[in-house]
């Protein structure tokens, strides 16, 4: 405790180069911090989409790859059609162990049902279905009846009433995926059955009609093989049948996958950077400061005080100084990217996945440990050097 009290002095009697420290301990890790945070949430959030689509491949109306993917990762509105007999000659092709069709619907937008601006809607064949099927035999029982529904985690029952009114239907929401940062969020899942009887009522009872093509799809979602690579056969499938784009899982949202490692490459350098900038300014700062406490130290080392004890006494402010800083970096760059989550969305054209709160706090610790070592390896040399000097030469100097 005394050599806290005597650490806390110091820093008051330092200013200038406390707040140096500080702030150098709170850029570098608010910098790390961030950066991480985004880097990290994008990667989790395609993940999530891939794992969420559940398929080997999946097959869209060719020159639409791009349309596609920014529905499911950002909810843009997207119609694209293409015949259901697809569905039939995909599941004759060699090593095609499963096929599902999916139905992409118009985007209700300012949807009263929905916390976001706007909500995208799927349809789903139960028959053949692999992707959602799992996750409602583990929550729900029986599956999803005509006028039932789940939605991503942004679909809600509005305040007063029972169900959701899609185009004047009113919609049985059954249950809320998890969530996957991304345009899955806000979405909501239904059978074919349900998507064709708003469609049928829709003319009497919405103020605009939901329009679908007769006898089409959106997508396929193809499951090979055990033993089937999913990359040849995904090319049997574009050779077999015109007009069609099939993409395998692990190519899905290459683009954005270029721009996180892009963004992951540019972090990491201009984190280098400050990390030595910061490190360069906190040693030279520190330098100075002790130069001018050599008589103060000679006196502590006169009255008895051993090297250890000044040393400890040293280096113990800086890690309060670090501590300091890196919990104020690390709150004003958490609550940054909290509230301008969507506006750094936009700008990446990718969405991203908050922490879980145990994932925040391992992260939150791994920048006080940061801080702490940056800051010590940046004051260890000159406290070494000005506790080790002798305590005479110390005072004769000064």
């Amino acid at each position: 405790m005394n050599l806290v009290r005597l650490a806390l002095k110091n820093i008051g009697d330092s200013a200038f180069r406390s707040w140096v420290v500080f702030f150098c301990a709170a850029l570098v890790t608010g910098f790390a911090i961030s950066a991480t945070l985004v880097i990290r949430g994008a990667e989790n959030s395609l993940r999530l989409v891939r794992e969420r689509l559940g398929a080997d491949i999946m097959v869209i109306p060719s020159g639409n790859t791009t349309r596609v993917e920014h529905a499911l990762l950002l909810g843009v509105p997207v119609t694209v059609w293409m015949p259901r007999a697809v569905v039939e000659d995909i599941a004759d092709l060699p090593n095609v162990a499963a096929v599902s069709p999916q139905l992409f619907l118009s985007t209700m937008v300012n949807a009263s049902c929905c916390s976001v601006p706007q909500m995208f809607m799927i349809a789903y064949d139960p028959a053949t279905d692999f992707t959602v099927r799992p996750w409602l035999e583990r929550n729900l029982e029986g599956g999803l009846r005509l006028g039932e529904a789940v939605g991503g985690r942004y679909v809600f029952v509005p305040e007063g009433r029972n169900d959701i009114l899609v185009y004047g239907y009113p919609i049985n929401l059954k249950g809320n995926l998890e969530p996957t940062g991304s345009g899955l969020d806000q979405s909501m899942f239904f059978t074919f059955e349900t998507a064709l009887e708003i469609a049928r009522l829709s003319p009497m009872r919405a103020e605009r009609a939901l329009v679908i093509a007769p006898d089409s799809i959106s997508a396929a979602l193809v499951k090979v093989k055990a033993n089937a690579d999913p990359s040849q056969v995904a090319v049997q499938i574009n050779r077999a049948i015109p007009g069609v784009t099939a993409i395998e899982s692990t190519d899905l949202f290459r683009v954005q996958r270029d721009q996180t490692l892009g963004l992951l490459r540019s972090a990491v350098t201009l984190s280098s950077i400050a990390w030595v900038l910061s490190m360069a300014l906190m040693g030279l700062v520190t330098s100075m400061t002790t130069a001018d406490r050599r008589r103060e130290i000679g006196v502590l080392r006169a009255l008895g005080a051993p090297r250890t004890t000044v040393l400890q006494s040293l280096l113990a402010e800086g890690a309060i100084l670090a501590l300091a800083g890196a919990a104020t970096g690390i709150a004003l760059s958490t609550l940054a990217i909290y509230l301008f989550r969507d506006l750094i969305t936009h700008l990446m054209g990718t969405p991203f996945a908050l922490p879980t709160p145990l994932s925040l706090l391992v992260l939150a610790l791994g920048g006080l440990a940061l801080a702490l070592v940056s800051v010590a390896l940046a004051t260890l040399f000159p406290t070494w050097q000005i506790s080790h000097q002798d305590p005479a030469t110390a005072m004769k100097e000064w």
